[in-house]
């Protein structure tokens, strides 16, 4: 893959070898060469966890008080007044039993599922197409639950799950490059705080090894977050 001549010349103004302060990393961001869109800016953190051991699963979801900037598609598996209410609160599209044979049909042009738990018994025979994209949804992230409408709601406003993947990793978008550096510092720093209230007790030794923050097109910077 070619490496554009914009990612050259951030990549010339980033000091790489330098571990920056949070609120300093997202105002280098901002002074990079940006790209023609409203670039996404995400952090990642590598956790001194065995994703491997349930006892350090680290997963959850976090709202983001700035929102993330972007509209999230958001399908939601109910019937009756929930279903009703689901739509009124936003929802890209409901539904049940019809809903679970169009994505097992290869639709998933969605972010997010989320499922009335009456209506497990509908997703839970989608767990091989949205267990690998990372949209099952789960009571612990909060995506199965009774209340669809306020679940919508909260991840319409920018709540967004998040879980550790096999390397040990968590990533989350915390909003788009036209944010203030503020505001992208203040939801960046809101998940990091979380995932630290989440450290495993089982874990052992340094729990945040390595944190990064970085746009779609620009390098990434170290980040000090202990």
């Amino acid at each position: 893959m070619a490496i554009s001549r914009r990612y050259r010349d951030n990549a010339e103004q980033v000091d790489r070898s330098k571990v920056y302060d949070l609120q300093d990393a997202m105002s280098v961001l901002k002074t990079l060469r940006p790209a023609k869109f409203d670039e996404t800016v995400e952090v990642v953190a590598r956790l001194g966890v065995d994703p491997k051991k349930s006892d350090q699963m680290v997963r959850g979801a976090v709202s983001m008080p700035h929102g993330l900037g972007k509209d999230v598609r958001i399908v939601v598996f109910a019937e009756g007044d929930a279903a009703e209410a689901a739509k009124a609160a936003g929802a890209t599209e409901v539904g049940s039993d019809e809903l679970g044979a169009k994505i097992e049909g290869g639709w998933t042009d969605f972010d997010i599922v989320i499922a009335h738990p009456a209506m497990m018994r509908v997703v839970g025979k989608l767990g091989r197409t949205l267990g690998p994209q990372g949209k099952m949804p789960s009571p612990k992230s909060g995506t199965v639950t009774p209340d669809v409408a306020k679940a919508t709601s909260e991840f319409k406003a920018g709540k967004v799950e998040f879980r550790v993947d096999s390397a040990g990793n968590v990533q989350v978008p915390v909003g788009k490059l036209s944010f203030s550096a503020d505001k992208l510092e203040e939801n960046a720093r809101t998940f990091l705080d979380l995932v630290s209230s989440m450290r495993p007790s089982s874990a052992r030794g340094t729990y945040f090894r390595t944190v990064s923050v970085s746009s779609t097109m620009s390098p990434g910077l170290k980040v000090n977050f202990s």
